[in-house]
């Protein structure tokens, strides 16, 4: 079914509404009109890395571990199983009447934010700090979960629109503000793209006010999505946004006011309780007939178009889906594509034949929390990383663990004194032939305000270091003269210049998902080699960073900063050496695309990620380093020298001036080539520099 044919029957259905019962049907939880046999239909479900809050469903690692993949494919294929196990819950609860919350079609992902500043709690829910690679992921992503059907097989929505990266603790009253410049360069490409590109469904506004207007309410933002993006979906509050306008944002006086202030701006869904007094805002005039009419056609329109009156070709997908073993199979694959190695000295892949006894040390080594990341469903079995490698070696190894720490706290038993597991990790470590040490954070200290309650600054970060506690035990470990490989599980910059300095190998793991266990052993034993990305960027110290409440990208990520990275975006070894040796750019009409000349020189078959990056060496308004304009990743076998043909956005051959304006200036680019960033740092970590073109484009 086209849109216009579900939006000519949505019109039909709600013709026969009263007033009321239109009304009642711009809330989250719109109840059933059964005169005319709607049933009732919860909007809110999450579907951000697995079906989301709603029993048993395949955990795939949180959105940016999916982001370090690089990989479009592997986040379409994660999309489509949520969509696939979101229409067998639906199918099945709905067989029993039951449409309670988080049981719907419509998911409230992805979330398509700019992680600007690594202290911001919830950036781990998002595709990282790059427009470019967060546009190509979240159209993957919801292409993917819509489907191709006849039926739209699921519905996404982009949020937050559109300018929302902290802090949590004040967004209920915060007014980010944002340059001209800084929006169109920056905080918009992956909306609009979401809209133009993937026929997004749907688009949440975000709590916090944009350039002084509150964007569940903006004129300004509206304009950009229905007039210049032509947006023909629906729009949707965060929840209780709405309630903010009067109770922290002091725009308006009363809630009916609220009410008709984002009903009259585009705002046709309340995920809150402020739109029960949309008929009070009628009543004195504030909001007209015709727009709550069009805000709930929009709305059974969605409703036409997932099949939910009709029926669909995905009314049979079974229950037996859910977490299914294929499901689960994929789970671990983006675990293992996810895993980002800083540092390797050699001790990895680890021999399993020379070693006798592994010591598996730290608060994250047995933590399942530490799997899952925040927005998760529920696994029917989590493997955490001492699990995976107790199964990985079998009884040929000997495994001794200590937690070592508690996460945060300084002690983890409570009458005990400080540093209690410290001597058992020493002991540990003193009798293993390798130390696994996995340390980081979890969703109780970085994730949304409120959420769980988090330990730092409604779930901001306030340091990059690791909690003290976890600290300690790094110093115990590194004083301990065995090998130590740091498996570092966190959903943002964590400064590991210690780690670095005195640890054998460091890998990022991310929040990994319920498998993450499995991948994690088979990469640590060279059964598969790691391969993801760094997706933001690790900063030496939060000083060279601008205040957080500073929405000027000055300074911020690795597009606008001066100084180095201590590990930079798009930076992460593999057990092989794979570099760029050739590259030419073609130019066929607009389109320009790099082929680029892989050679695997090492001695293992791996992905890898190529990246092209473009600066334009003309413009005064050109970014101020070299941008990522196109990634492939691809799987090269050790001594395989291949082609490959990666295609470069359009956008990256323009520039935006101080007004907002999005113009071609300039004719001449540096583009670089290669498995990481052209910057200095990434050279000196790699030691491989990108094969760099000059070229000038053809008119």
């Amino acid at each position: 079914m086209n849109r216009d044919e579900a939006r000519k029957k949505a019109q039909e259905l709600v013709s026969r509404m009263t007033l009321e019962e239109k009304s009642s049907q711009l809330r989250y939880d719109a109840p059933a009109i059964k005169r005319l046999g709607i049933p009732a239909y919860n909007w809110w479900n999450e579907g951000l890395h697995g079906v989301a809050r709603a029993g048993q469903a395949t955990v795939f690692p949180q959105a940016i571990g999916m982001a370090a993949t690089f990989d479009r494919d592997c986040v379409a294929e994660m999309a489509d199983i949520v969509a696939t196990e979101g229409r067998a819950k639906y199918n099945a609860y709905s067989s029993e009447e039951d449409r309670d919350i988080y049981k719907g079609l419509t998911f409230w992902s992805p979330n398509v934010n700019i992680f600007r500043d690594p202290r911001w709690g919830r950036g781990h829910e998002t595709y990282g700090e790059d427009p470019y690679l967060t546009k190509e992921l979240g159209v993957a992503f919801v292409k993917a979960l819509q489907g191709n059907g006849e039926t739209m097989k699921a519905a996404a929505c982009a949020k937050h629109f559109a300018v929302h990266s902290g802090p949590e603790a004040i967004r209920h009253e915060f007014d980010a503000k944002a340059s001209a410049k800084d929006m169109e360069e920056t905080y918009l490409p992956a909306f609009e793209s979401l809209v133009e590109e993937a026929d997004v469904e749907a688009v949440m506004g975000a709590y916090n006010r944009t350039n002084g207007e509150p964007c569940c309410g903006s004129p300004a933002l509206q304009k950009k999505l229905r007039g210049d993006w032509k947006f023909q979906g629906h729009f949707v509050s965060d929840c209780w946004a709405i309630r903010d306008f009067h109770e922290h944002h002091m725009v308006t006086n009363t809630a009916y006011e609220s009410a008709a202030l984002a009903i009259n701006n585009g705002c046709d869904l309340n995920c809150g309780n402020t739109y029960l007094h949309i008929m009070k805002a009628y009543e004195k005039g504030l909001v007209t007939e015709e727009r709550i009419t069009e805000s709930a056609v929009r709305l059974f329109t969605t409703r036409y178009l997932l099949g939910l009156f009709d029926g669909s070709e995905y009314d049979d997908i079974s229950y037996m889906e859910v977490e299914s073993a294929e499901h689960l199979a994929a789970a671990e694959k983006a675990a293992a594509k996810s895993f980002v190695l800083l540092k390797n000295n050699g001790i990895l892949p680890l021999k399993k034949e020379n070693i006798k006894t592994i010591g598996i040390v730290g608060p994250n080594a047995d933590s399942r929390k530490a799997l899952i990341g925040n927005y998760h469903g529920t696994a029917s079995r989590y493997i955490t990383i001492q699990e995976g490698i107790q199964d990985y070696v079998g009884e040929d190894v000997r495994i001794l663990s200590s937690v070592g720490s508690e996460l945060f706290r300084d002690r983890t038993e409570p009458l005990a004194f400080s540093r209690d597991r410290l001597a058992e990790a020493k002991i540990v470590a003193e009798n293993s032939d390798v130390v696994i040490l996995c340390v980081g954070l979890d969703e109780t200290l970085e994730g949304e305000e409120g959420d769980t309650g988090n330990s730092y600054a409604s779930g901001d970060k306030e340091s990059l270091k690791l909690p003290q506690s976890q600290i300690d035990l790094m110093e115990a470990m590194a004083g301990s003269g065995k090998p130590v490989v740091l498996c570092l599980m966190a959903g943002s910059d964590i400064d590991m210049s210690y780690a670095a300095e005195k640890f054998d190998a460091v890998m990022v793991l991310w929040y990994p998902g319920s498998q993450g266990g499995k991948a994690a052993a088979k990469i640590l034993f060279g059964e598969n080699s790691p391969s993801g990305k760094l997706p933001v960027t690790f900063y030496e110290s939060l000083e060279e960073l601008p205040e957080f409440t500073d929405y000027s990208m000055k300074g911020r990520t690795y597009r606008y900063m001066e100084g180095k990275a201590q590990f930079p975006f798009g930076y992460g070894l593999t057990y092989s050496n794979v570099k760029v040796e050739n590259a030419e750019v073609r130019q066929c009409g607009r389109q320009i695309t790099v082929e680029a000349e892989v050679y695997n020189k090492g001695n293992a078959d791996t992905e890898e990620v190529v990246q092209i990056y473009v600066k334009n060496l003309d413009s005064k308004n050109a970014i101020l380093n070299p941008a990522l304009g196109g990634f492939q990743r691809i799987f090269i076998k050790a001594g395989e020298r291949r082609k490959v043909m990666v295609p470069v956005w359009e956008k990256a051959f323009t520039v935006v001036d101080e007004n907002g304006e999005r113009v071609e200036d300039g004719r001449k680019y540096e583009i670089f080539a290669g498995c990481s960033q052209p910057d200095e740092r990434s050279i000196e970590l790699t030691g491989t520099e990108p094969v760099k073109v000059i070229w000038e484009k053809e008119d």
